[in-house]
């Protein structure tokens, strides 16, 4: 099993083949509180200044209202969905249902040594999974993780 397999494991549990092919993962120990890191994600006024992936959140953030959700993937298109906020749960997680029946989501997790661990993931399921370019949307969250952990561990 890969880290990366067992990081998935440990937060969405046991998963078949078909699911992990499905599932984009990254996590990052930022040097940062989870309210800091919190303010950052949920400044949504402010994506377009330092989020490369996720170019706009809008709406009315709150669960099962939907928002509008701009990305631009490396190299991709832009694409703009209106998923459903799922659950909104201050400075620990943040997560919505949409396109492709994604569940994408941001989750904070506090470490003993004053760090915090983010983890970005998007599951997709359902038939149209196959066409979905998940090398893209690796590199889209690899680039936002890496502006928002300079960012978090500049601004004070």
């Amino acid at each position: 099993m890969t880290e990366l397999e067992y990081n998935i494991r440990q937060y969405f549990g046991e998963l078949n083949q078909q699911d992990l092919d499905a599932i984009v993962s990254l996590f990052r120990v930022e040097t940062a509180t989870p309210e800091k890191i919190w303010a950052i994600l949920t400044d949504f006024d402010r994506y377009p200044d330092w989020n490369p992936f996720i170019r706009s959140i809008s709406g009315n953030v709150e669960p099962n209202c939907n928002i509008r959700v701009e990305i631009v993937p490396p190299e991709g298109k832009r694409m703009v969905f209106k998923p459903v906020v799922l659950r909104k749960e201050e400075n620990n997680e943040l997560k919505w249902q949409g396109l492709f029946d994604g569940e994408h989501a941001f989750e904070l997790k506090r470490n003993e040594d004053g760090t915090t661990t983010f983890c970005h993931s998007e599951k997709f399921s359902g038939i149209l999974v196959r066409w979905i370019d998940l090398k893209q949307t690796e590199a889209g969250f690899e680039q936002m993780n890496r502006k928002l952990k300079e960012l978090a561990e500049v601004v004070k």
